[in-house]
Order: C-alpha cells, then sequence, then structure tokens
C-alpha cells in the first residue's frame, strides 16, 4: 500500500454536476452525489454512488485489479438493451484508508459508456 503524496497526489471532492451514465440509451446511473477523483497527471475520473445506480444490470466479472494506492478493483459487464459491455465498470469496494470515500462507489469507463454532465438544479 502507497500513501498519495507530492509525487502521486489523489484528490477526491464533490462534483458539482448532475451525472447521468447511459449504456446502449439506456439510462444506468443518475446522481447528484458523484465525486470526482484526480490522481496525478490522469484524467480525472468520476465515482458515482452505488445507491444511484441500477445495478440490477449490472453482472460482476472474473477481473480484478490492483492499484497500490487505492487498493484492489472489481468490474462489472452491463447489461443493456440484449447485450453485454464487458467490464465496464469499477469498484474498489474495500479500499485502502486513504481512499475509504471511494467505497460504496463505481466509476464507468467513457469509452464504454456516455456520461452526460448538467446543472445539479
Amino acid at each position: 500500500m502507497k500513501l498519495p503524496g507530492p509525487d502521486h497526489p489523489i484528490t477526491i471532492t464533490p462534483h458539482p454536476k448532475r451525472v447521468r451514465v447511459l449504456a446502449d440509451g439506456v439510462v444506468i446511473a443518475e446522481t447528484t452525489r458523484a465525486l470526482s477523483l484526480k490522481e496525478a497527471s490522469y484524467p480525472a475520473v468520476l465515482y458515482v454512488p452505488r445507491d444511484d445506480a441500477k445495478t440490477q444490470l449490472f453482472q460482476r466479472t472474473e477481473r480484478v485489479t490492483h492499484c497500490p494506492y487505492k487498493g484492489d478493483a472489481s468490474y462489472f459487464s452491463i447489461l443493456a438493451n440484449g447485450g453485454t459491455l464487458e467490464n465496464a465498470i469499477w469498484s474498489y469496494e474495500t479500499p485502502f484508508p486513504a481512499m475509504a470515500e471511494i467505497s460504496g462507489y463505481l466509476a464507468f469507463y467513457p469509452d464504454k459508456v456516455r456520461i452526460e454532465e448538467a446543472s445539479a438544479d
């Protein structure tokens, strides 16, 4: 386990906009409670609360990856409109203590789903 620091900063902040995630035209998540995780020089990633997602459309896969800063990520495929988007979602279900804020959140590959943002109203 590595801790974020000056050589590898990670910040987690509330995302100010409403986030809607669509898979093949089907809304699979919508929230005003997304978090934005910015890690080092990587693009920011939006994390959506699991409670704001249609998890009945998700199927856990065997894929697991390890991040020395966040922990082990589990992956899910999306079942929508008769199709399957393989490993389109990841989640750190038991992240390392420094990243505990993303526990219970899901992240989506933007090349597999459409992520829309709008005013939080």
